[in-house]
C-alpha cells in the first residue's frame, strides 16, 4: 500500500509570484526555520492540494499525467516531493529538525536579535537614524504625559504619517521610564502570551529587559505563557517599535515585550472566561497599579486585512469601493477603545468573527484590560495598499487616564 505524502505545513506564507517571468505560487516559511523560497509554476499549483497526510504518491502521479498529458512523470514526482521537504516546507522529519535546531538557537541566544533589517528598514545604524528622522519630521513633541500609544506594525516607510502622530506623543521626559510593548503575535499560539527575558538587539543598540518582571509575570499565570517564545525571534510588530523607541530615548531604553496571541472565544464569551487568560491580563493589571507613572505602553497593532493577498475574492483599493465601509467599522471599533470599553470592543470584533481581519486585536484587547482607566484619542487613520489588489489599515493613537487631558500637541488629525 502507498505511503501518504507528508502534510504541506499550513504556518507559511503563500502568495502570487511578484516575478514577472517566472509567474505561479510564491512560497516562504514567515517562522524562518527555513530561508528557502520556492515558485511553484502555475499548472503545479493544484497538486498542493495533495500534500494532505492522506493522499499518496500514486495520487500525485495520476495527477501530474493529467496535467502534463505524458505518462513519464516519476521525475517530477520525486522533484516536486524532494523541493517542498528540502524547503522545509512539509511536516517531516526535515522540517521537524529545522523547527528544533531554530527553537534552541533562540532559547540559547544571550539576545533578540534584529529580524527585519536589511529588509524592512535600513541596516545602517546611521541610515536608520536618518530614515526615523525623516518618519518624525516636523511632529512637535508632546508637553505632558501620556499613558501610552498605539502605532501600527506595518513598515515605517509605509506608515510613518501614524508612527509620527503616535511617537509626537511620548514625554520626551520619560527616559527612565519602562516600555511595556504589546506586539500582535502573528505565528504564537492562541490565548498565550509570549515573553523573553532577552534584550532587543537592534541596528541602533540593545534594549535593558527587564526578567525579574517577565518571571513574575509568568509565575502569576504560566499556563498563558509561552516562556522564551520563539515568536518573537521572527515577529516584526514589537521590533518596529523598539526602533522608534530607542531613536527617542536611546539604545539601552528599558523595554517588557509581550506578544499577544489571538484571543479565541466564541459565543458570546469574553476572552477573561479562560481562566488562564484572566490571570495573566490580571497581573498586567496589578503591574499596571503598582507601577503607576513609571510604565508607559506601547501597542503595535494594524487592523483591517482586506484583498487577495488575505484571502478574499476581489482586489481593494484604499478608501475605494468597498474599503469605505471597511473605515466606517474600523471607526466604530475603534470609538468603542478611545472610550475604554473593552467589552463594548470585543463584542464587535468577534460578533461578526472578525471578517475584517484585525491583527492587532488581542492587544488593544489586553491592554483596555490591564488599564480599566484608560481613554485613547484616534489621532490618524490610514488604508495602505501593500500591494495592487490588497490594503491594510492602521491608526494612531495616544490614551491617557481617564481624568486626564491629552497633552498639547497629540491633536486629533484623522
Amino acid at each position: 500500500m502507498a505511503r501518504p505524502l507528508p502534510r504541506l505545513r499550513t504556518n507559511l506564507d503563500f502568495m502570487p509570484s511578484p516575478i514577472a517571468d517566472r509567474p505561479g505560487l510564491m512560497i516562504r516559511d514567515p517562522f524562518r526555520y527555513s530561508d528557502a523560497t520556492l515558485i511553484i509554476p502555475p499548472p503545479l499549483v493544484e497538486c498542493l492540494q495533495l500534500f494532505d497526510g492522506q493522499k499518496t504518491e500514486l495520487d500525485l502521479r495520476a495527477a501530474l499525467v493529467s496535467i502534463t498529458g505524458d505518462l513519464r512523470v516519476g521525475e517530477l514526482v520525486e522533484h516536486l516531493v524532494r523541493s517542498l521537504s528540502e524547503a522545509g516546507f512539509l511536516e517531516d522529519e526535515v522540517y521537524a529538525e529545522f523547527e528544533r535546531r531554530r527553537h534552541r538557537a533562540f532559547q540559547e541566544a544571550p539576545v533578540r536579535e534584529a529580524a527585519h533589517a536589511g529588509s524592512a528598514y535600513p541596516a545602517e545604524p546611521e541610515l536608520l537614524r536618518v530614515t526615523l528622522d525623516r518618519c518624525l519630521d516636523g511632529a512637535p513633541r508632546s508637553r505632558g504625559s501620556v499613558l501610552g500609544v498605539a502605532a501600527p506594525h506595518v513598515s515605517p516607510e509605509g506608515g510613518w504619517q501614524c508612527y509620527r502622530e503616535a511617537y509626537a506623543c511620548l514625554d520626551p521626559g520619560a527616559c527612565e521610564a519602562t516600555f511595556v510593548v504589546l506586539g500582535t503575535s502573528h505565528f504564537g499560539a492562541p490565548d498565550r502570551f509570549g515573553l523573553t527575558r532577552k534584550p532587543y538587539r537592534t541596528p541602533l543598540g540593545e534594549t535593558t529587559p527587564w526578567p525579574e518582571m517577565t518571571d513574575w509575570l509568568a509565575r502569576r499565570a504560566p499556563n498563558a505563557v509561552t516562556m522564551e517564545d520563539y515568536c518573537h525571534a521572527v515577529e516584526h510588530s514589537i521590533e518596529f517599535q523598539v526602533i522608534f523607541l530607542q531613536h527617542l530615548y536611546g539604545p539601552h531604553v528599558r523595554v517588557l515585550p509581550i506578544l499577544c496571541g489571538s484571543l479565541l472565544c466564541g459565543g458570546g464569551r469574553l476572552p477573561e472566561d479562560n481562566d488562564d487568560v484572566a490571570r495573566f491580563l490580571e497581573a498586567l493589571r496589578e503591574l499596571g497599579v503598582r507601577e503607576g507613572e513609571r510604565l508607559r505602553w506601547v501597542l503595535g497593532v494594524d487592523l483591517a486585512h482586506i484583498g487577495r493577498r488575505y484571502g478574499d475574492r476581489f482586489a481593494a483599493r484604499a478608501r475605494q469601493g468597498r474599503m469605505r465601509a471597511v473605515e466606517e467599522e474600523d471607526r466604530r471599533r475603534l470609538e468603542r477603545v478611545e472610550a475604554g470599553d473593552a467589552e463594548g470592543f470585543w463584542r464587535l470584533v468577534k460578533g461578526e468573527q472578525d471578517g475584517l481581519k484585525w491583527c492587532g486585536a488581542s492587544a488593544l484587547y489586553t491592554f483596555l484590560r490591564a488599564v480599566p482607566d484608560a481613554r485613547g484619542r484616534v489621532l490618524r487613520y490610514e488604508q495602505w495598499n501593500i500591494d495592487e489588489q490588497s490594503v491594510v489599515s492602521f491608526a494612531a493613537l495616544a490614551f491617557t487616564r481617564r481624568t486626564d487631558q491629552l497633552p498639547e500637541g497629540c491633536a486629533a488629525i484623522q
